[in-house]
């Protein structure tokens, strides 16, 4: 049987790429008594001449997936993990320098924190905290991501967070909104604002001769500003807030050019109890977890074009 090594049919291959996803590392550094944890799940995805393993199944050009995956754990030995942007800066070099074919390396990876148990003093019966630096409780707060592109010449990272639930009790408000026939909303002038933050921001750090951002602290204020303004906005509107967030950012943190952000609003509504003979001055409220507003919008520096992409459920 003849394999013919094009399509019979005028058909092309679009759009391609291959990998390794979510390659779980925990990395342990020992410094002497006391420990420090990284725990990424990286996910590798590779681009170039790989058009003829699509039309006759040839390998000649493929680095196999599992190579892909140890070279994600012997990077962790070999470089360590200083910061999820590091890391995977090292990754794309690498696939991109190493192997002729791959033209394109996308790295995505999530890092999951984790905060040292703070133990008895020294003073009781147990182990003292002068003793154990090696214990470590999962936060649960967010999860911090990154994404970096590299073609050889241009560098793209993306990084951002997403999980990240916040709440106003007071200082937020809704009214003045369009009304038609369908509209049974009661216009709030005291209302919770509550959020689960999904945000990505995009560095300008595009080439090797440029200075590379301090990645853990960059991300350390990149949260701090973000939540600061959450915090101090008066808030008329979710969109109000969302927009400050990303100014506060661009504002204060040179490196980032971009911001995007998808909030969906945790709506919190006051129950209503007078059926019981009870009056409920803004203390008791159903939290509804679905259907939910969603409010989404990127926030640019002056000049900038918008890169991140609108749905960031694939980033």
């Amino acid at each position: 049987m003849t394999v013919n090594s094009r399509p019979a049919r005028p058909v092309m291959l679009g759009q391609n790429q291959y990998g390794k996803a979510e390659n779980r590392v925990v990395k342990i550094t020992r410094d002497g008594a006391t420990h420090h944890i990284k725990d990424l799940n990286v996910s590798v995805a590779l681009s170039g001449d790989m058009e003829e393993v699509h039309y006759s199944g040839s390998n000649a050009n493929v680095l196999p997936t599992d190579t892909t995956k140890n070279t994600v754990y012997a990077f962790a030995k070999e470089h360590g993990i200083e910061s999820a942007e590091q890391f995977g800066i090292h990754l794309a070099r690498h696939f991109v320098t190493s192997q002729e074919p791959i033209r394109t390396a996308r790295i995505r990876i999530e890092e999951y924190a984790w905060e040292r148990i703070e133990a008895s003093d020294a003073n009781s019966r147990f182990i003292g905290a002068d003793e154990v630096k090696h214990s470590f409780v999962r936060k649960g707060q967010e999860t911090r991501l990154t994404q970096i592109t590299y073609d050889g010449e241009r560098w793209e990272v993306v990084s951002g967070l997403k999980d990240l639930v916040v709440m106003n009790s007071t200082n937020s408000e809704f009214w003045g909104y369009v009304k038609d026939k369908y509209t049974t909303l009661k216009e709030a002038y005291d209302r919770i604002l509550a959020t689960e933050v999904s945000g990505r921001w995009r560095f300008n750090w595009t080439d090797d001769e440029q200075r590379m951002p301090n990645w853990e602290k960059s991300y350390e204020q990149v949260r701090k500003h973000m939540l600061q303004a959450f915090a101090e906005t008066y808030s008329l509107s979710l969109q109000q807030t969302l927009y400050q967030m990303g100014a506060r950012i661009i504002n204060n943190r040179s490196e980032i050019d971009e911001v995007r952000f998808s909030l969906p609003n945790k709506h919190h509504f006051l129950v209503d109890l007078e059926p019981f003979g009870l009056k409920n001055d803004n203390e008791v409220y159903f939290a509804a977890d679905r259907p939910y507003g969603l409010i989404e919008a990127t926030v640019l520096r002056d000049g900038c074009e918008a890169k991140i992409p609108v749905d960031l459920t694939n980033l």
